[in-house]
C-alpha cells in the first residue's frame, strides 16, 4: 500500500465527512445566527432560546437530508470493503 493510496483514502474519508455534516452545519450556523440577531435587538439574553430553534433545524434538515447523507456514507463504507484486499498485503 502507497502513501498516495492512504492519502487519496483519507481526501475521500474527509470530503464524505464534510458533505454528509455540511447541510446540518450550514443550517445551524444560519439559524444561531438569525436567533442571535433577534436577541441583540429585543435585548433577550436567554441561553437556552438559542439551542430550541437550532435543534429543530437540525431534526428537519435529519429528516429531509438523511436519506441522501446515509446513501453517501454507504458508498463510502461499501467503497472501503469492496476494495479491502488493496489495503492488506
Amino acid at each position: 500500500m502507497s502513501s498516495e493510496f492512504i492519502i487519496t483514502l483519507a481526501e475521500r474519508g474527509v470530503m464524505t465527512i464534510l458533505l454528509v455534516a455540511g447541510p446540518l452545519l450550514a443550517v445551524a450556523l444560519i439559524v444561531g445566527l438569525v436567533v442571535s440577531i433577534i436577541q441583540a435587538t429585543t435585548q433577550i439574553q436567554e441561553q437556552t432560546l438559542a439551542f430550541i430553534p437550532k435543534i429543530i433545524a437540525v431534526l428537519l434538515v435529519l429528516i429531509l437530508f438523511g436519506p441522501w447523507m446515509l446513501s453517501k456514507m454507504l458508498t463510502f463504507t461499501q467503497n472501503i470493503f469492496g476494495n479491502l484486499n488493496h489495503f492488506v498485503g
